[in-house]
């Protein structure tokens, strides 16, 4: 009987793989407030506040990039340093650089440590886990390698070559894992990011093809690479590619008419910069924070529009936040389906089954409930207009990073819920409710079908 007692409490106390990922995220997040409020950290020598540690620990370990203070003027060095690893640590996740570790010191990967893997890269199965985590660990270290050494050699011509290695390796990485950190607020001036960069090619081109590549995630790259052995694609690739080539095609050519006769934005370039600005920052959104163009000038229009380009975000298993390419996808079939009067969402001749829609729909309402209950919150803490504070607040979500100037102003409460909204955006809504919620227990009967009128 005793023994029974025992087993009961241990199985009640043992975490679960949402529990594991969420208590995770938070130990790194905290673990990177207290190195960045030591004095090596900041460039005066004084100890950052520690809510103001918390927010940028949150930040990088989010792969957000909202930031309080300018990172290339503020923290030296150490401090620097301590965001990237935050950001690497964060992009690719906690459990895949515990994997690495294992890896390199010959151990082997155990159940549990499979079951937190296939939640944290959002399988449905434990099948070829531990493969994929080494090809997602083969994979970015390759593509930041790569981008580094661009960066690097053209940023040399520029800056001194230490300054150019330093400034290529920051920059792969963060923009890699989908984050909007950068330094050139120490050579442009505060807050700057790349605008001084919107018509040269060669940071557009690589920039873009990091935040693209972080943001398809791991599944699709390594479809794409194998696609001349196998000749095909899985349905999961399809869909991303698809929806993510539309989406940044979409939002280039919405920005370029809206923006094109924008005195602060598009209108004082010529016609290479407009089109490099345009594409940039329909880019930018897919949850990476660096722009080409000053948000805040933008029109309306356009913000808003960067708010929904945000809002739907990255893909599964990417670096990147949001409600997901695919999600977006299959509410959008899901419209069309009805409008069309068919029972099936079809996608590339496969038929999406019931759960995935459900889920798609849950994901999405929990997402737009945080966004609009935050934004509310903070319309009556922040002293600003409401489509910035959506703006940021959906920023934040997304894990995105773009700004209209809002975040270095934010109060206590703006800063607490601000921190919270990149928490959640990175881990997901649904694991988080997963891990705070009570374990689901199938159920033993159901009520009979009813009927609403619905429209």
């Amino acid at each position: 009987m005793m023994n029974s007692v025992v087993e009961r409490t241990r199985k009640k106390l043992e975490l679960t793989p949402p529990q594991i990922l969420v208590i995770g995220f938070a130990v790194i997040i905290f673990a990177g407030a207290l190195l960045l409020t030591t004095p090596i950290a900041t460039a005066s020598g004084q100890p950052m506040p520690f809510l103001d540690a918390l927010f940028t620990a949150t930040s990088a370990t989010c792969v957000t990039g909202l930031v309080v203070v300018d990172t290339g003027t503020y923290f030296t060095k150490f401090g620097q340093i301590v965001i990237m690893l935050l950001i690497q640590v964060g992009g690719l996740g906690f459990m895949t650089m515990s994997t690495l570790v294992a890896f390199m010191l010959k151990k082997r990967i155990s159940l549990k440590e499979r079951l937190v893997l296939q939640e944290a890269m959002n399988q449905g199965s434990m099948e070829g886990i531990v493969r994929l985590i080494r090809k997602v660990i083969f994979y970015s270290l390759t593509i930041e390698f790569i981008a580094a050494v661009i960066f690097s050699i053209r940023w040399s011509m520029d800056l001194s070559p230490g300054t150019a290695i330093y400034f290529g390796i920051f920059h792969a990485v963060s923009m890699f894992n989908n984050a909007g950190f950068d330094l050139f607020g120490s050579i442009t001036g505060p807050f700057s990011s790349l605008t001084s960069f919107v018509d040269d090619p060669v940071v557009n081109i690589v920039a873009m093809g990091l935040i693209i590549l972080g943001g398809l995630g791991f599944i699709v790259i390594s479809d794409l690479l194998e696609f001349r052995k196998h000749r095909k694609l899985s349905l999961h690739s399809k869909v991303v590619l698809s929806m993510t080539g539309a989406l940044i095609v979409i939002g280039a050519v919405v920005i370029f008419i809206f923006e094109f006769t924008n005195p602060k934005t598009l209108a004082p370039l010529g016609w290479s910069g407009k089109i490099w600005g345009a594409l940039f920052q329909s880019v930018a959104p897919r949850t990476a924070g660096p722009n080409t163009l000053d948000i805040a000038g933008m029109r309306q229009a356009s913000q808003f529009f960067i708010i929904i380009l945000m809002f739907i975000g990255a893909s599964p298993g990417s670096t990147g936040g949001g409600i997901k390419t695919t999600t977006f996808t299959t509410l959008i079939g899901a419209m069309i389906a009805m409008i069309r009067g068919k029972e099936d969402i079809v996608l590339f001749r496969y038929r999406l089954g019931k759960d995935r829609i459900l889920k798609a729909i849950t994901m999405t309402m929990i997402a737009l409930f945080l966004v609009i209950f935050v934004s509310m919150v903070l319309s009556t803490t922040e002293p600003r207009s409401f489509l910035m504070i959506l703006f940021e607040v959906t920023s934040a979500f997304g894990t995105v990073g773009l700004t209209m100037g809002l975040t270095p102003d934010l109060s206590m409460v703006g800063k607490i819920l601000i921190a919270l909204m990149m928490f959640i955006g990175r881990l997901g809504p649904l694991t988080l409710a997963y891990a705070l919620g009570p374990k689901v227990e199938k159920e033993l009967y159901r009520y009979p079908e009813g009927k609403i009128t619905i429209g």
